[in-house]
């Protein structure tokens, strides 16, 4: 009974952590779509769209399903999507109907649409589709430009209509969720173990008792017979022994905890409310708490190793800022003092002023005036520069209002650029397929738009070309340095080397650059390209191939003009936040699906990637040989570093993958890890997948771009397989799902990309910079009190349970129980339960602050050292040291002892309450001792429960209940006389000395002699607290008195020798780190340095630790 009731509480702690999934779960489902159903459009829930139907979208709606596009309220079938919840990219894609269905805007024709689409089996590649529509006797290609996925919004597009082609768990976004899994902690599986561990010692104790009481009953018991006769289904010593076997299995089961797990669910259960009313967890701006979406995992968040971050919307805001530029060898954006010297971020003077300009975007913000005067002075070269960016771009604009112009950006880059002219008085106004109109200082100007060379990630560029109302034909280009530079006029040396230095200096800032420059064309020679352009455009075979060199002709010989700088502004906190885990020893792993340059600069950014590293190694290759023979030469040159600075190893790859992992992990200097995605899935394949461990192990930040959500989940599993490592994954788009899923432990950040990874996740918050506070005061908190509690109860079971053994030699193995049967129903529920759940939910060792300013106090989590198989051991073996002594001191105190009146102490009756009392003390003592943070409600539950039970050890022994009960109450006035006998008391007293005092002294000499780091923490505080009342103290008394003293020296008798003691100097922060390193990183350091040397080689077995 009492363990159906135990398992009842847990299964309703549980059902009542993941209430938060199914609400959220139901509200997705439950999203309406309006369908086509018999010719009519209907609310239907999502739940219910089946493949075949055709569904009707309006602008800023989510898609339902995996979608074949129909039609749209656009012209040529086209319309707009945001892919964020996808990819994590909140630029704008066009979709288009082919053209035999884009005309099909009329619900009657539409309900006449018999087609039949043939395509390719559900998958999870989120960039491919192949299908054919068959109808009217006729087959149409389809290809990914024709679908419309589910996690989409549609955009500035009116409506538009769609058949369902997947639906449910076939989308290609569930198809990358992966699947759900339960998730529990290294502690709930070695709970589990230890609780199956314990039951074998029951059943051993049993058969060691049950032998015990067949030998009595065989050789004592018999003798005895007449006094002591044996039960009439008793016909031998041997089934006596049997049945005592079922009697002690019944009188120690206290010592498996059947109540721990309730306890355990209880304890999480208010850590999770403690993370859900962090203030300084809560977003102002956006209203948003953090919120604990699960109780299982809490103490998991201290011992983290490994993090897995999205980018897009997770470290950054994914809003794009124009902050410089370089306008023919002069930089703007700077602001200087009256003195000249560059003004700091808190510095600057008021934004520039853009009232001149009435289609201003009031949010646009530059600080640098200069370049405003430039503009409204008519320097020809600032004006091309933003005419070339008010031009050179595929962004949409829309005007709902006169002058309330909304720009729809296929990348926020553009976005940002086009917004900056827009500012400095150049706007982009309108295009059409031929034309874009543009308003220059006030003036409408439409060009003809003659060619558009579009961006790719292998020219990384993008040029348009246009014919001014003058007739003139001009190139203009935008693109990256590395590419453009190269194809400039040889004329322009000198600007381009003052240009460089401007480039050189944003991208120390950590900016994103881009080059601009143009050329003049002649008719003749457009009309000359433009056909070849043609041609190459209608090519059959190496279309892009042709194109590419057509595009590359045109593009050279240009005019430089200038440079662009923008910051993808990082979440506030993001730079610090990383360097805090960093040294917490946690490593981060940004995965992304953004192209390589934009991560690499956000890792420059976010502090992740320095221009102090030794090497940035760029893994790109196409095939497994190409990506094998880039990660061996990574490693060949951090082995190469390693040897020149004199570690004498020589590299061989004959190497055994354990030896080559601790080797790499000792490489000097700190090198960083980039891969593509294509690439990745190359190196994930199962013969390469160790040796990219290895490689990204030994690295200190690595970064992983265009991956798919589906290869985000496979390097989170990879480093879980094989490094046996607490995972944490972090992401704000339905992208990060799988691997929010996969990991450990997810969470998800509520930004800009839909609610997809709050759903999947484990917690939930709204910036990345609460994650240092999750993890090293909530996590380490939660870990600590954790471990602390399962001593604690293991401790205290074995110290209740085993005087029950040590009675059953001396009670003739009879089953009989020391304590009453009170005592025991009453132990766990009353007089111990409630002081250690204070300590497992209110305990700490060093305050919030502290935590966070010391970070190495997180990397005890990380190497499970609070609570392992060790500790545990530790633990039952002071419950048994303690329940030997509470049995044995009194028994032979009480072999001899007399009470006042000279009558034997010595009964049955006064054994078992003292000894009963002297369990209460010891323990609460006990748990006194273990309590590191002191409340109130500590203190009224550990000294509450010593009261209430003697309140009612006295009740039961009392004549009322004796008289009302007397069958069930037989100890009638036992505790009253027993606990007036001075022997008694010093019997408890002695006990509780003899229990406590090795405990004591333990602790106290490691305290000196090797102390943690927590330890010195705590010490420098109370130092430090000392210092401050001292101070305060001598401020008071320097005050009292006369400013004019005859007595030169000091005002107060013995501060010279304070002074010469040095108990008021503060300890400097590099003396407490040398103290800190000195008495507590390195034991910490060498553990690791053991763990490390003991784990065999991964490839010879999954379930060894790779550690690197």
């Amino acid at each position: 009974m009492p363990l159906m009731t135990m398992q009842g509480m847990v299964s309703y702690l549980l059902q009542f952590s993941s209430q938060f999934r199914h609400k959220s779960d139901n509200q997705v489902n439950n999203r309406q779509s309006q369908v086509l159903i018999n010719g009519i459009l209907q609310q239907e829930q999502w739940m219910n769209v089946c493949v075949g139907d055709i569904i009707k979208l309006e602008n800023n709606q989510f898609v339902a399903a995996d979608l074949l596009l129909l039609s749209s309220s656009e012209p040529h079938g086209l319309c707009y999507i945001e892919t964020a919840e996808l990819d994590g990219e909140t630029n704008m894609k066009v979709r288009q109907a082919i053209p035999v269905t884009s005309e099909l805007g009329d619900i009657s024709k539409l309900a006449k649409f018999d087609g039949e689409v043939i395509c390719e089996p559900p998958n999870n590649k989120l960039d491919k589709f192949s299908g054919t529509l068959y109808w009217k006797e006729n087959k149409f290609p389809l290809s990914n430009q024709n679908m419309l996925l589910r996690g989409c919004v549609l955009r500035n597009t009116e409506w538009c209509f769609g058949l369902v082609i997947f639906a449910g768990p076939d989308t290609k976004l569930m198809q990358n969720s992966g699947r759900t899994k339960f998730k529990r902690t290294s502690i709930d599986r070695l709970m589990n173990t230890l609780v199956l561990w314990i039951f074998g010692f029951l059943v051993c104790m049993g058969v060691i008792l049950a032998i015990g009481n067949a030998i009595w009953e065989h050789e004592v018991g018999t003798r005895f017979q007449v006094y002591l006769p044996w039960d009439e289904a008793v016909d031998s010593a041997f089934f006596s022994g049997f049945l005592s076997f079922w009697s002690y299995i019944i009188i120690l089961n206290t010592v498996v905890p059947i109540s721990l797990y309730v306890s355990v669910e209880v304890i999480r259960l208010g850590h999770s409310y403690f993370i859900n009313w962090d203030k300084k967890m809560f977003c102002m701006k956006k209203r948003t708490p953090a919120e604990a979406r699960t109780t299982t995992l809490n103490e998991e968040l201290g011992q983290v190793e490994y993090i897995f971050s999205d980018k897009t919307g997770t470290l950054t805001q994914n809003i794009m800022v124009f902050n410089k530029c370089s306008i023919y060898g002069r930089s703007y954006g700077d602001v200087f003092d009256v003195l000249g010297h560059k003004a700091e971020l808190g510095e600057k003077p008021e934004p520039v002023d853009f009232s001149f300009n009435p289609l201003a975007d009031k949010k646009f913000l530059f600080w640098d005036p200069s370049l405003l005067e430039a503009v409204k002075i008519g320097d020809p070269h600032t004006h091309e520069f933003f005419r070339l960016l008010s031009l050179c771009h595929t962004v949409m604009s829309e005007e709902k209002n006169e002058g309330e112009l909304y720009y729809k950006a296929q990348s926020p880059d553009e976005g940002a650029l086009v917004t900056a002219a827009r500012n400095f008085g150049f706007v982009f106004r309108s295009r059409t397929p031929k034309t874009i109109t543009v308003h220059e200082m006030g003036t409408a100007i439409t060009y003809q738009l003659l060619a558009i060379l579009d961006f790719n990630n292998i020219r990384k560029r993008m040029s348009v070309i246009v014919r001014n109302p003058e007739g003139k034909i001009r190139l203009y280009c935008k693109g990256a340095d590395t590419i453009l530079l190269d194809r400039l006029h040889h004329s322009t040396q000198e600007l381009l080397n003052t240009t460089m230095d401007h480039l050189n200096e944003y991208a120390g800032e950590g900016l994103r650059t881009l080059v601009l420059a143009y050329r003049d064309l002649d008719e003749e020679y457009y009309e000359e390209w433009a056909e070849r352009r043609l041609q190459a455009s209608l090519a059959q075979d190496s279309r892009e191939d042709r194109l590419a060199s057509v595009y590359e002709e045109v593009e050279n010989n240009m005019m430089l003009l200038g440079a662009t700088a923008i910051e993808d502004k990082l979440q506030q906190g993001v730079p610090e936040t990383i360097a805090l885990l960093t040294l917490a020893n946690i490593k981060i792993w940004v995965l992304t699906g953004d192209k390589q340059e934009t991560a690499v600069n956000i890792g420059y950014s976010c502090k992740m990637l320095t221009d102090d590293m030794t090497e940035v190694f760029i893994v790109t290759g196409h095939t497994v040989l190409e990506v094998r023979e880039e990660l061996r030469k990574a490693r060949e040159k951090m082995m190469d570093s390693s040897r020149s600075v004199g570690n004498g190893f020589t590299y061989q790859e004959t190497l055994s993958s354990s030896k080559l992992t601790s080797v790499l992990e000792a490489v000097a200097g700190e090198y960083a890890l980039v891969i593509n995605g294509h690439s990745l899935a190359h190196a994930l394949e199962a013969d390469m997948e160790l040796e990219f461990l290895e490689t990204a192990c030994a690295c200190k930040a690595v970064i992983c771009c265009r991956v798919t959500p589906l290869q985000k989940a496979q390097v989170v599993e990879l480093v879980k397989k094989y490094k046996k490592a607490v995972t944490l994954a972090i992401g704000d788009g339905a992208n990060d799902v799988s691997m929010i899923k996969t990991a450990h432990i997810g969470v998800g950040i509520s930004g800009q990309e839909g609610i997809q990874a709050v759903l999947a996740s484990d917690y939930s918050f709204s910036q990345f910079k609460f994650l240092q506070r999750l993890l090293l005061v909530h996590g380490r908190w939660s870990y600590l009190r954790m471990c602390k509690f399962l001593c604690y109860f293991f401790y205290k079971n074995f110290a209740f349970t085993m005087v029950h053994f040590w009675f059953g030699f001396f009670c003739g193995f009879s089953a009989q129980t020391v304590y009453d049967q009170y005592f025991i129903t009453l132990y766990n529920i009353v007089y111990t339960s409630l002081p250690v759940l204070a300590m497992g939910v209110f305990d700490q060792d060093v305050p919030e602050q502290r935590s966070m300013e010391y970070p190495k106090l997180y990397e005890p989590g990380q190497l499970n050292l609070l609570f392992n198989k060790r500790e545990f051991f530790i633990c039952i073996a002071q419950g048994i040291y303690t329940s030997v002594l509470m049995f044995f001191i009194p028994y032979g105190v009480f072999a001899e002892a007399t009470r006042d009146d000279g009558t034997q102490l010595a009964d049955y009756q006064s054994f078992a309450v003292t000894v009963a009392t002297s369990l209460v003390i010891v323990v609460s003592v006990q748990i006194g001792l273990d309590t590191g943070y002191w409340t109130a409600i500590n203190h009224f539950f550990i000294w509450g429960s010593l009261a209430v039970y003697f309140a009612i050890l006295f009740a039961m022994h009392s004549n009322g209940l004796f008289d009302m009960f007397p069958n069930q109450f037989r100890f009638v006035g036992n505790a009253q006389n027993t606990l007036a006998q001075p022997t008694v008391w010093l019997t408890i007293v002695l006990t509780t000395v003899v229990c406590i005092m090795p405990v004591v002294a333990f602790r106290f000499l490691r305290l000196n002699l090797k102390p943690d780091l927590s330890d010195t923490v705590r010490y420098t505080q109370l130092v430090r607290k000392k210092q401050k009342a001292q101070h305060r103290c001598m401020r008071r008394v320097g005050r009292t008195g006369s400013r004019r003293s005859g007595y030169a020296f000091s005002h107060q008798e013995g501060f010279g020798e304070l002074i010469m003691s040095g108990k008021n100097m503060r300890l400097s922060s590099l003396a407490l780190s040398s103290f800190t390193t000195r008495s507590s990183s390195s034991w910490i350091e060498s553990l690791r340095r053991k763990k490390s040397d003991s784990a065999s080689s991964p490839s010879g077995s999954a379930d060894k630790p790779l550690k690197g």
